[in-house]
């Protein structure tokens, strides 16, 4: 990974890092990302879902998407991806914190229009989410996949950033009668709500009643 000024971690640079091996793990556990891009010198960011293969990221969305009609020029973008694991709550308003896992990654976007690669771009988009759901259901159409843009991030550079542990208070402010600590959370799946025209005789898959297992791998309070 070439590195530059745009990653360079220069607050609490302790907490971060440029290596995969922490980078991926928190792709992998997340799955909505935020895409920042310019144009005309107007800033935006969109949230949207993601699937990671190596060191890119793909992005899928409506071919009408001015998101995904403006990625697709290959304009500079950047994605981040960020886990919430606790509020850190400490003795003084200043000191407040939260245990995080984040990743921003800087890169470019190009569209795939080759129809094998990109229906391989929705499977592995399917699989981040929900792994074995792309077996179950029924593939994209012809015209379903012109109404789709498919764009493929390359993450030219990256870093993370984790916060673990209690608060820090100022050495002076451990006398003061406040709670301190952290509250740990996290995301959990409800039981799920089959659809009322499912016919009869289906299921609930196993990848369903095990999705909380799914969303809080690496979990860290």
């Amino acid at each position: 990974m070439k590195l530059t000024k745009r990653t360079e971690l220069r607050r609490a640079p302790s907490k971060g890092s440029h290596d995969w091996k922490t980078i991926n793990p928190i792709l992998d556990q997340g799955f909505l990302a935020h895409v920042a891009f310019c144009v005309a010198g107007q800033p935006f960011v969109f949230p949207t879902l993601y699937g990671r293969d190596g060191e890119k990221l793909y992005l899928h969305g409506s071919a009408a998407s001015r998101m995904f009609v403006e990625l697709a020029t290959s304009i500079p973008a950047c994605v981040t991806v960020t886990l919430v694991d606790g509020l850190v709550l400490a003795r003084s308003a200043f000191d407040h914190s939260m245990n995080y896992r984040c990743v921003v990654a800087f890169g470019h976007a190009r569209e795939i229009a080759d129809p094998a690669r990109k229906i391989e771009s929705l499977r592995v988009i399917s699989e981040h989410l929900i792994p074995g759901r792309w077996a179950d259901v029924r593939g994209p159409s012809e015209q379903e996949l012109k109404a789709t843009t498919v764009l493929e991030f390359w993450m030219e550079e990256a870093s993370s950033k984790v916060r673990t542990g209690p608060p820090l208070d100022d050495e002076n402010d451990y006398s003061l009668p406040v709670w301190a600590g952290v509250l740990p959370l996290e995301i959990r799946s409800r039981p799920s709500i089959s659809d009322e025209k499912l016919i009869k005789g289906i299921s609930i898959p196993d990848y369903v009643r095990r999705y909380d297992a799914r969303l809080n791998r690496g979990t860290v309070h």
